[in-house]
C-alpha cells in the first residue's frame, strides 16, 4: 500500500536511473524545429479559435502573479506537497508593499473572472495561461514552466452533473482531433503507422471501474494498464476516496467537486463532478494526461470539502467568502496542456521540443543518447 500513497500525489518519474529505462531509444522526430513551430502555432491558433466557438468562450487576459492574501493561487494538491514561488514587492520604499506569488495555474482565478467579465451562464473566458511550478520533478514530460489553456464558463445549477460534464468533454476532444488533422494536412510525415492517429472517441470511466479492474495497483500503474485497452480515456470522479481507502488522486478542496454523489449508468452509487483527459502516448509509450477540469464546488461542497482536508480556515480568504456569498457565478473550468498536447500532435518525445525552459544537465544528457534534443 506505500505504492498506493506515493502515487497520490506529485507528478514526474522521481529518478533519473528510471527515467533512463523508459526513455524511447528508436525516437526520430518527423518535424525539424523550424518546421515544429510552424505545426505548433497552426495547431495553437486552432484550438483557441474553436475551443471559443465550441464552449462559448472569449480570450481575456490572465495574470502571472497574484496578490497572497487573495487565496486565488492553485495549490494542486491537497497535501501542501507544491508551493508557490513567492516575493515581496518593496512598493514606495515598503510603505505600501505587496507579499506576490508566481500562479501555479488560474484556477481559482478564472472563476473570480467571470463575474469582473460579466459573463451569463452559458457564456465564459479562456486563457493563454503561464505558469511556475517549482517542485515538480523535471522529466520529459514535466517541466517548471507551465503553459495552458486555462478556460471557465459560468453554468446553472441544473448543469452541475456528469450529462453537462461529458458534453463539454466532448467538444474538447473534438477540438484537438481537429487540430491534429489540420497539422498532418500541413506534414503528411506526421501521420504514420508508427504512431497512430487519436483515436475518435473518448472512453469515459470513474476511477472507482478502473480501481475495481486493477485493485491492487497504484493510480498511475492502473491509468496505464487502462490505457492499453482504451488509447483514450476520460476518468470521473479524481478526488474522492475510493473502496481502497485512497483517492485515485488528490485533488484540491475550494475548486473541483469531488464530493457531490453521483450514480453510475448501472445504477451504483459514485462521487464526483470531475476528471482528467488521458491518452497513451505512442512516442513515450507511457501514460500522457492532457487535461484536468471539472464542475466547481458551490458554497456546500466547498466548505464540505474543506472539512474532508482539515482546511476551514481557507474560507476567511476573499475567493472563498466570494463563494459562500454567491458573489461569483456557478462554474466548469479547466486547464489543458499546451506544450503537452503539441508533444502529442506532433509526435515528440520531449516538452523541450515545443517549449523552451531550463533542464538539468542530466536530463539533456539522457536525451541526447536517444536522438532527444531540447530548444534552448
Amino acid at each position: 500500500m506505500l505504492d498506493k500513497v506515493a502515487d497520490l500525489a506529485g507528478p514526474g518519474i522521481g529518478n533519473y536511473d528510471d527515467l533512463a529505462k523508459v526513455l524511447p531509444t528508436d525516437y526520430t522526430t518527423p518535424l525539424s524545429p523550424k518546421e515544429t513551430m510552424i505545426a505548433l502555432y497552426a495547431a495553437k491558433q486552432y484550438i483557441e479559435d474553436n475551443l471559443c466557438r465550441e464552449l462559448n468562450l472569449i480570450p481575456v487576459q490572465v495574470p502571472l502573479i497574484v496578490d497572497s492574501q487573495s487565496g486565488v493561487n492553485d495549490y494542486l494538491d491537497r497535501d501542501g506537497s507544491r508551493t508557490p514561488i513567492q516575493f515581496h514587492i518593496n512598493n514606495d520604499h515598503n510603505q505600501h508593499p505587496i507579499d506576490a506569488e508566481v500562479v501555479q495555474a488560474a484556477t481559482k482565478w478564472k472563476r473570480m473572472a467571470l463575474a469582473q467579465f460579466g459573463m451569463n451562464p452559458g457564456e465564459g473566458l479562456l486563457t493563454d495561461m503561464r505558469a511556475v511550478r517549482k517542485d515538480y520533478f523535471l522529466d520529459h514530460d514535466h517541466s517548471v514552466y507551465v503553459d495552458q489553456w486555462d478556460w471557465e464558463r459560468a453554468i446553472i445549477p441544473q448543469e452541475r452533473n456528469l450529462d453537462f460534464l461529458t458534453w463539454v468533454v466532448q467538444r474538447i476532444w473534438k477540438v484537438l482531433r481537429g487540430a491534429e488533422q489540420l497539422v498532418q494536412g500541413m506534414f503528411p510525415e506526421l501521420k504514420s503507422d508508427k504512431y497512430p492517429d487519436m483515436p475518435e472517441e473518448l472512453v469515459f470511466l470513474h476511477a472507482e471501474d478502473i480501481l475495481a479492474r486493477y485493485p491492487n495497483l497504484p493510480r498511475k500503474q492502473r491509468e496505464t494498464a487502462v490505457l492499453q485497452e482504451y488509447p483514450a480515456v476520460f476518468i470521473y470522479g479524481i478526488g474522492w476516496t475510493l473502496a481502497d481507502g485512497y483517492p485515485h488522486e488528490m485533488r484540491a478542496a475550494d475548486y473541483d467537486d469531488w464530493v457531490t454523489e453521483t450514480v453510475s449508468k448501472d445504477g451504483r452509487p459514485m462521487h464526483g463532478l470531475n476528471g482528467d483527459i488521458l491518452v497513451w502516448n505512442p512516442v513515450t509509450r507511457r501514460r500522457h494526461e492532457l487535461s484536468s477540469m471539472g464542475i466547481r464546488v458551490n458554497k456546500q461542497t466547498l466548505v464540505q470539502q474543506l472539512d474532508i482536508t482539515n482546511q476551514l480556515h481557507f474560507l476567511d480568504m476573499p475567493y472563498h467568502q466570494a463563494i459562500l456569498n454567491d458573489d461569483i457565478p456557478l462554474s466548469i473550468g479547466g486547464g489543458i496542456g499546451q506544450s503537452r498536447t503539441f508533444m502529442y500532435l506532433l509526435k515528440k518525445a520531449h516538452l523541450g521540443e515545443v517549449s523552451v525552459t531550463v533542464w538539468p544537465q542530466i536530463l539533456k544528457d539522457l536525451g541526447a543518447e536517444r536522438n532527444i534534443f531540447v530548444l534552448e
